[in-house]
């Protein structure tokens, strides 16, 4: 997919330049300065400007025609709007920063009983209660969908939070979310390659993920140091082999703690012998954790929680 600032893309015309925007709100650039709104490096803001990009990150799961969609760090909204321009029936923002409501207010009288902003960190968001206030009807009654352009210093946390809800399948059916290009391709690195880490062990075993779109530097204001990309995550219904998520997480925490090791020394700092645990699980303990496939992992998760069950 061709896009402004694709790095393999030709520069498109930027569609909030020039009059009023597609959807009769001000262009991006006029509220921010209107609002005073520079963007906070503590709070990890980059703004997106260009509501054609915005438009084409928030169809780029999937249509969101009469969804339900949960964004976070909506900032002065240009996702948001992009968002309700493409049909999202309702749109659930949670905002940190207190300077971009009066911003997301007037999106809100655009668009009425559209849009729900919650003032407050995501980090600390009960999403099922959350999602539980307000009305939906059709499509939007159902699973949510995440579109976010995560704030940089809290984006792996939240993904981990989202990958490690339980009961699963999850409350929501699909995400899109725009990371640091390298966190990216960590998450969707195979087996073998340097980027392949726990990230990529979780994500994978929980869910379908791709690089949807890349972005470079220049479709920020202001312009981040890296480039950036768009994920989209679908949950398996049943991942397997089903272990817990919780033992998977201690597994390859200390596989991938020591990833220079075999895993019969790695494993050391989760269980006496670790050879039992390889031996049960069928892989070879002189392998290192970067050769171990999403399913082998979850496979010897399952030995270490049966193990620790039978103890």
């Amino acid at each position: 997919m061709s896009l402004p600032g694709d790095e393999n893309s030709e520069p498109a015309p930027i569609g909030t330049q020039g009059g009023a925007s597609p959807d009769g709100l001000d262009p991006l650039r006029d509220v921010i300065r209107r609002h005073d709104l520079a963007a906070k490096k503590s709070l990890g803001q980059n703004f997106i400007l260009d509501l054609n990009l915005t438009r084409r990150i928030a169809r780029a799961g999937g249509p969101v025609d009469g969804r339900t969609v949960v964004e976070v760090g909506p900032g002065p909204g240009g996702l948001t709007r992009g968002l309700l321009m493409e049909g999202a029936e309702r749109v659930v923002a949670v905002e940190r920063d207190h300077r971009c409501l009066p911003a997301l207010a007037e999106i809100r009288g655009r668009y009425p009983g559209r849009l729900e902003v919650h003032s407050g960190d995501a980090l600390e968001t009960d999403w099922r209660t959350l999602l539980g206030t307000g009305t939906g009807t059709g499509k939007a009654a159902g699973k949510a969908v995440i579109a976010a352009n995560l704030p940089y210093n809290a984006a792996t946390t939240l993904l981990v939070g989202w990958l490690e809800t339980e009961p699963w399948p999850p409350w929501w059916d699909r995400m899109v979310l725009m990371f640091q290009k390298e966190v990216a391709e960590r998450i969707v690195a195979p087996p073998g390659s340097k980027d392949y880490g726990r990230l990529s062990v979780i994500s994978q075993w929980r869910c379908e993920a791709h690089i949807a779109l890349t972005l470079k530097p220049e479709a920020f204001t202001p312009p981040p140091k890296v480039s950036s990309a768009v994920v989209v995550f679908t949950p398996r219904d049943a991942p397997q082999p089903a272990c817990s998520v919780k033992a998977l997480g201690r597994v390859t925490a200390a596989a991938f703690g020591q990833r220079r090791k075999m895993l019969r020394a790695s494993l050391k700092t989760l269980v006496p012998n670790p050879e039992e645990l390889l031996d049960a699980a069928g892989i070879a303990p002189e392998l290192r954790a970067e050769r171990v496939s999403v399913r082998d992992f979850a496979k010897l998760a399952l030995v270490y929680e049966r193990s620790i069950a039978g103890r």
